[in-house]
């Protein structure tokens, strides 16, 4: 049986996609975004009340779950052998991808778009990124452990492959006015980001259990506590 763990990148997928959905429709509806003159951009329509208000909800609870995801598959990676130092470049690369989904949320684009771009720029480079480093790791580490079916191994691949081209194509046909097309390369991409989040609840489903430790500084005035006690440790089974 799956841990509450495995269905967090799941929640995190779903609460995403229906989130921005659900942006776009309040957007539709309140003719913030007109479908008649262009394909908006998804920071389009999270660009005025009352969706901006629910898109910033939405994104920075978004941004928090998926730190929470970066962290723990920092510590399944370690678990299994990967080496610090590209540890921790795929841990950096999945926190620097939830803060700048938090300044999307948080710095719409009539407001400040220097920083809404920056936070896209984080978003969307940076958590393909991610998603490339750990697959690049699962191909070039042996003896990696590869949770899950066969295909699962491609179509992660296919989607980092088409998120790649997508960003791209994104950029190129911004900068040729192509707005419409732009924008739909940016929810395409947006999509396939919440899905490899999600597809981690594959690897999630081998833990069984996670601990905190509490590790106060030592004082010499004191008794060494022993790691045992219950006012420093506390833990959790999965």
């Amino acid at each position: 049986m799956w841990s509450y763990l495995s269905f967090l990148p799941v929640f995190l997928a779903l609460w995403a996609i229906a989130g921005i959905w659900i942006v776009f429709a309040i957007a539709v509806v309140n003719r913030s975004v007109d479908l008649q003159k262009d394909f908006p951009f998804i920071s389009n329509c999270g660009s005025y009340a009352p969706q901006s208000c629910i898109f910033g909800q939405i994104l920075n609870t978004g941004a928090a779950l998926a730190v929470w995801i970066c962290i723990v598959r920092y510590h399944q990676l370690r678990d299994w052998g990967v080496k610090t130092w590209h540890n921790q470049l795929v841990l950096w690369s999945g926190l620097l991808c939830a803060l700048g989904t938090s300044i999307v949320g948080n710095f719409q684009e009539k407001n400040q778009k220097p920083a809404h771009l920056a936070g896209a720029f984080l978003a969307f480079i940076l958590g393909n990124l991610y998603f490339w480093l750990q697959f690049l790791l699962s191909w070039l580490v042996k003896g990696l452990p590869q949770p899950g079916p066969r295909w699962l191994r491609p179509v992660r691949l296919s989607f980092c492959i088409f998120s790649t081209i997508l960003i791209v194509a994104m950029i190129v046909l911004y900068s040729q006015r192509m707005r419409s097309a732009s924008a739909a390369c940016e929810w395409a991409v947006a999509m396939l980001l919440f899905m490899l989040f999600g597809l981690l609840a594959v690897d999630f489903s081998s833990l069984r259990g996670c601990v905190l430790h509490l590790q106060p500084k030592l004082d010499a005035s004191h008794p060494q506590a022993t790691s045992g006690s219950p006012n420093l440790q506390m833990s959790q089974a999965l």
